[in-house]
């Protein structure tokens, strides 16, 4: 018989192993062929295949979260919690092993069919106009940068401002800079028609696109701009819809995409656009690009507002893009100091959230602090979706932050008079020679990268606990129920850690668990007799060996570890663990209760045998995974359990436990 099994648990450390260790180990016994898929906190390992599935006789499922079920359709499934899979495996085999198990039966859609449903869901006019916007952008930024480029190497200063002599080879780099950005337009409308009516859409869409931006065909100077190629790409695509809905002959419908579809459909919407909707719309456009070079002291401000809060809201979204969008239309009419002020705007909310997470590192997880450290390289190449992860997590403090960040410096850099000769952000196109006035950008964009930092920190709380100050120091309470440390009290904790830091990149690679498992952290009978004294008699032990900077700190780790999952595994063993920056070294602490301490263990037995586990935060990651697994999977041994509590002396136990690894 041939049968798969799949262990997870909340946590995704020590039940998950226990669970898979136990099912692989009954199945040997019961002459099995087995294999064990673990969903541990660091992914799928001994992953099912397709083949795997296929061939199986049965699949048992021992997890306690979700685990999609989808792909053992057909198959005979059990499922069950994850402490059974630790201490009934033989049942559980015995089950499938006796069709005690029905087969599963999937009610899952199809692929298409999610998809059909996800875009039904969806705005179409806001899906057509995304998908031409993001064909677009590329030739923006190729066109943009190349200009900018052209312009830093090649720029000459005249009376008019940077220019580049006709006949250098930085002229020719301009002008294919200049081809890309010609593109703008028609792509857009092109793949606004080919997201609406598929293919066929494609040749009368940036036919279309072209028209709108060439004012020569309905008698316009400036053109219908970026809001003509928009109309122009919803015009073609729905037009090619029409057409191809109407029935042709059976020896017609072969050529109709590639011939009559693209043919008909460029002439009405060409003809439709040179005589009823070109003119109209580039009066608007004209209209508008009047009034904004009219726009002077408080206008200019109330334009520079509304632009810089519509760039941060929703960080690359359809709010973003419109304003975006407007400010290169503005560079293709020649009026760039409505592109200036967008261009610091882009870049304030990733370098903002970055400066934020360096500036004040109590207010924000690890992963964030390396998440900051991304957004604001990505701030300054330009790319607001770097804020993104912050405002996902915590919306309700980042977004209001960002926009006012943004819209500080959007001011700033249009009163400041910053133009962007190209259609991007960020200090990148400020170093590439295409922005006028680079000082007043600068600190238009600085200035708006503080306000968003202090801002975001002020509203949001401290996530490193009140533990975390020095032992013996006074702590007071703040308005806002916070705890507030002295500055002395935190420059002394800040020091602590950071010995703990240099003490810690010295530890030696773990690779057994007797490379952190000394002698002088055993104890062969626990004092104490309930977690809070076995916890700080262990804790008292690494503080002997100097492992730990702050007893109180490690102390109010290991139980808020407790208060997420009892870490009492069953069979008489626990296994409290904590990661924190107070914790020199990584270190591990045994001892055993000949009594046994209730530790809320899942299966109720008492905890005899105990390991402590006290991990530096910034060797969190696979340090903290690499030694549960050790120890989950060790002490599934029944026989190794029994010579380990029958243990006399250290001496004993320590070379029992040498055998981890």
């Amino acid at each position: 018989m041939r049968l798969l099994a799949v262990t997870a648990c909340p946590v995704g450390i020590a039940h998950t192993y226990m669970a898979a260790e136990n099912l692989q180990k009954a199945a040997d016994e019961m002459g099995v062929d087995m294999k064990v898929e673990t969903q541990g906190s660091i992914g799928a390992e001994n992953e099912l295949t397709e083949k795997d599935i296929e061939e199986a006789d049965g699949i048992i499922i021992a997890s306690d979260k979700d685990i999609s079920k989808e792909r053992f359709a057909g198959k005979k499934l059990l499922v069950v919690g994850v402490q059974e899979g630790i201490s009934k495996p033989e049942q559980l085999i015995k089950r499938v092993q006796d069709d005690d198990v029905p087969v599963y039966k999937s009610d899952l859609k199809s692929v298409d069919q999610v998809k059909k449903e996800k875009k039904d869901k969806e705005n179409p006019i806001y899906r057509h106009l995304m998908n031409g916007v993001s064909y677009m952008i590329p030739f923006i930024v190729v066109g943009g940068l190349l200009i900018a480029i052209s312009l830093a190497l090649g720029g000459v200063q005249t009376d008019g401002g940077i220019s580049i002599p006709d006949d250098s080879f930085w002229k020719q780099i301009e002008n294919i800079g200049n081809a890309s950005f010609s593109f703008m337009v028609p792509i857009l409308a092109g793949f606004i028609a080919v997201s609406i009516a598929d293919r066929p859409g494609l040749v009368p869409g940036m036919i279309g696109g072209y028209i709108a931006v060439t004012g020569s065909f309905y008698g316009s100077e400036a053109g219908a701009g970026f809001i003509g190629g928009i109309i122009a790409g919803f015009l073609a695509g729905y037009v090619v819809l029409g057409i191809k809905k109407i029935k042709v002959p059976q020896a017609v419908q072969p050529v109709m995409p590639i011939i009559f579809i693209p043919i008909i459909a460029s002439l009405i919407v060409g003809i439709l656009f040179i005589f009823v909707i070109g003119a109209p719309v580039a009066s608007i456009f004209e209209s508008l690009t009047t009034w904004l070079e009219s726009m002077q002291g408080a206008s200019s401000v109330v334009l520079a507002l509304i632009l810089g809060a519509m760039i941060a809201v929703d960080m690359g979204g359809p709010f973003n893009k419109v304003a975006f969008l407007f400010g290169s239309a503005m560079i293709a009419e020649g009026n760039y100091d409505i592109m200036g002020p967008i261009a610091v705007a882009i870049c304030v909310p990733p370098l903002g959230m970055g400066l934020a997470t360096f500036l004040n590192k109590r207010k924000y997880q690890p992963a964030e602090k390396e998440t900051g450290k991304a957004s604001f390289t990505m701030g300054l190449f330009g790319i607001t979706e770097g804020a993104i992860p912050f405002a996902a997590q915590d919306p309700i403090r980042v977004i209001p932050s960002i926009m006012v960040g943004s819209m500080t410096g959007s001011v700033i850099a249009m009163l400041g008079h910053v133009g962007d000769r190209v259609a991007h952000g960020g200090p990148i196109v400020a170093v590439l020679g295409a922005v006028d006035n680079v000082l007043m950008f600068f600190i238009a964009a600085a200035i708006g990268t503080v306000v968003t930092a202090l801002l975001i920190n002020l509203l949001k709380k401290d996530v490193i606990p009140a533990a975390t100050t020095p032992e013996g120091a006074e702590v007071g309470i703040d308005s806002n129920d916070d705890m507030v440390d002295s500055a002395e009290q935190t420059a002394e904790y800040d020091q602590a850690v950071g010995t703990n830091q240099q003490e810690s990149e010295e530890d030696v690679t773990i690779n057994k668990l007797t490379d952190i498992l000394s002698r002088d952290l055993m104890t062969m009978n626990i004092s104490g007799s309930s977690q809070e004294e076995v916890v700080d008699e262990f804790v008292q032990m690494l503080d002997a060996e100097k492992c730990i900077a702050s007893k109180e700190t490690v102390k109010q780790a290991i139980f808020d570890r407790e208060k997420e999952s009892t870490t009492g595994l069953g069979m008489n063993i626990a296994i409290p663990h904590a990661k924190s920056a107070a914790v020199r070294k990584p270190a591990v602490v045994f001892g055993i209760s000949p009594e046994g301490i209730d530790w809320k263990s899942l299966d109720g037995t008492a905890a005899k045998l105990i390991f402590m586990i006290a991990i530096p935060e910034e060797r969190a990651g696979d340090d903290h995974l690499k030694i549960l697994q050790m120890l989950s999977r060790k002490l599934m041994d029944d026989s190794f359990r029994e010579q380990l509590m029958n243990a006399e002396t250290k001496e004993e136990a320590y070379e029992l436990l040498d055998a981890i690894q």
